[in-house]
């Protein structure tokens, strides 16, 4: 494995650090911005929103820049953001703040994972992939928590001015130890890849990244707020918590990006499985504090252990849209992180408490393991007939060549 895969993957910590701490911030910020938890709330899906409309254009945008210098560019506007965030005046800011740091961020994943996979063979892919999303784990493990006890005993901007220096250092890291990437020979035909949106495959594999990702993160979301308000946890404890949700993940993404290779749709159906019956145990026992940790901790392992194989089914039904494919999983992936936040918004917004974000979740994830059901089918449909026509082309060719030697 290529030394600059790691070094995306220790990038991605600073980007992933910044996209979920604020799970762990949403109390003091909605207290701080006086708006309430659910508008606060709105930050996620806004940076999820600027993820969703930021991949495609950049990784259109930058199509002919030198890969090194875009990750680097981005990397650097992404910091700025942070900065921005950090000395927001109020709320409209600081949700500006989060949509341009997006931007950076989307362009960043979907460069860094065309890179990392270009850099790789094709039965190495999800390995690749989990390296990166391993950065995403570790954010989980200390970044996330590392802010929810910056915010709680300094305030919530000494965690946006944490990620900015955490930014800074992944940027030297970029700079010293990515090497330069030359650009295709041939300049990639867009017209011509974007004819893998005509495939129901694609479309099946968006709907199913964004349902796995929203499902969990309908519920993550608030996972502060249900700790201290339903748990009855003290705020002292959240970001323990969240690191046992972080341990979690990293423990699901070394798994899963072992085995998803091999057995693709295994794991898929049997982590989207495990998170739906998580998130309704979480709802029925979230009043009772061990279990909604243990709980946690599992979720974190379910979750991105199924992340690595949502990755590598996007990437392989989009393979023959290099330049797409990385900004189509990057817009997946958050349009899930863009919806489940904001159901879980309108649920507590709805009177029905921050324990029935779960049972949302549960309802997503339950729908991401219908259409898991529906891929496979579908999967095993046209290897099936791809079989058959290749058989018929055998038998084809062995009656041509008996007339041709009668002849």
């Amino acid at each position: 494995m290529p030394l600059s895969v790691y070094v995306l993957g220790l990038a991605v910590f600073a980007l992933g650090t910044s996209e979920f701490m604020l799970s762990g911030l949403l109390p003091p910020i909605a207290e701080d911005m006086d708006v309430s938890i659910p508008r606060a709330g709105l930050l996620i899906s806004a940076f999820a929103i600027g993820m969703v409309v930021g991949a495609p254009l950049l990784a259109v945008a930058t199509l002919r820049l030198p890969r090194r210098t875009t990750l680097v560019t981005l990397i650097t506007v992404f910091g700025l953001g942070q900065v921005a965030g950090a000395l927001a005046p109020n709320y409209a800011v600081l949700f500006a703040s989060r949509i341009v740091s997006a931007l950076a961020c989307a362009g960043f994943w979907a460069v860094g994972a065309a890179v990392a996979v270009a850099m790789v063979p094709v039965n190495a892919r999800a390995r690749a992939l989990a390296i990166m999303i391993g950065g995403l784990s570790i954010a989980n493990v200390l970044g996330v928590p590392a802010g929810a006890f910056l915010g709680e005993h300094f305030g919530w901007r000494s965690a946006f001015w944490a990620v900015a220096v955490a930014s800074a250092v992944a940027l030297v890291g970029v700079v010293t130890l990515v090497p330069a990437i030359p650009l295709p020979e041939k300049r990639p035909r867009l017209a011509q890849e974007a004819r893998i949106y005509r495939d129901g495959q694609v479309w099946l594999s968006i709907a199913l990244v964004a349902l796995a990702a929203g499902g969990v993160f309908c519920a993550f979301s608030y996972l502060a707020p249900l700790l201290t308000d339903v748990s009855g946890l003290d705020a002292g404890w959240v970001p323990t918590v969240l690191a046992l949700f972080g341990i979690g993940a990293l423990i699901g993404t070394a798994v899963g990006g072992r085995i998803a290779d091999a057995h693709l749709f295994g794991v898929l159906l049997s982590g989207t499985a495990a998170s739906t019956v998580l998130l309704v145990a979480l709802a029925l026992l979230a009043q009772y504090a061990v279990a909604a940790a243990v709980l946690s901790f599992l979720l974190g392992v379910s979750a991105f252990y199924t992340a690595p194989a949502l990755n590598a089914r996007l990437f392989n039904v989009a393979g023959a849209a290099p330049t797409l494919a990385g900004a189509t999983t990057t817009a997946a992936f958050n349009l899930g992180n863009t919806g489940g936040p904001w159901i879980g918004g309108v649920v507590i917004d709805a009177g029905q408490g921050f324990a029935a974000t779960a049972w949302a979740g549960g309802a997503i994830t339950a729908a991401a393991i219908g259409t898991t059901a529906v891929s496979l089918r579908l999967h095993r449909r046209t290897r099936a007939s791809r079989r058959v026509a290749g058989s018929s082309d055998s038998a084809g060719a062995g009656a041509v060549n008996p007339v041709r030697t009668d002849a």
